[in-house]
C-alpha cells in the first residue's frame, strides 16, 4: 500500500465514503470528490487506492492541508466561501493555488517518480457554483 509522502507534514487520515465528500460531490455534480477537513481527507465516489493512484489529485489535496493549517479551520473555511460566492467554484483563489500544487508537486506523491498519463488523472470541476 502507497503512503503519502510530505514536507514536514504528518500523514493525513483518508475517510472513503464520507458523508462531507457525498455532499460536496452531488452539489459538484461530481462522479468523484476529495476534500480536505482539518488534517483528514475526505473521499466519496472513489476509493483510497484510486484516490493514491492519482499524484496529481493527491498533490491538490495535501495543498489544501497546508492552507487549512497556515489559515485554521475558520480562517480557511470563511476564505474558501468568500471565494466561492465571489469567484465560483473554479476560480476559489484556494483551488487556484491547489491545481498549482498538483501540478507543481505531483512527483512527490508519484510511485516510484512515475507520472499517471493524462487520461488517468482525475478531472477538475470546471463548473461556477
Amino acid at each position: 500500500m502507497r503512503t503519502l509522502k510530505t514536507r514536514a507534514m504528518a500523514v493525513p487520515r483518508i475517510i472513503e465514503n464520507s458523508p462531507w465528500a457525498k455532499l460536496a460531490r452531488l452539489k459538484l455534480k461530481a462522479g468523484s470528490v476529495a476534500m480536505v477537513l482539518g488534517r483528514s481527507i475526505h473521499l466519496s465516489g472513489v476509493t483510497r487506492e484510486q484516490f493514491l493512484s492519482d499524484p496529481h489529485w493527491v498533490a491538490h489535496e495535501m495543498e489544501h492541508i497546508r492552507q487549512f493549517e497556515e489559515y485554521g479551520r475558520f480562517g480557511f473555511l470563511w476564505r474558501y466561501l468568500v471565494g466561492w460566492a465571489r469567484h465560483g467554484y473554479y476560480h476559489i483563489p484556494f483551488e487556484v493555488a491547489a491545481r498549482e500544487a498538483g501540478e507543481r508537486d505531483a512527483l512527490l506523491y508519484a510511485a516510484n517518480g512515475v507520472l499517471p498519463p493524462p487520461e488517468l488523472r482525475h478531472p477538475t470541476p470546471k463548473v461556477k457554483l
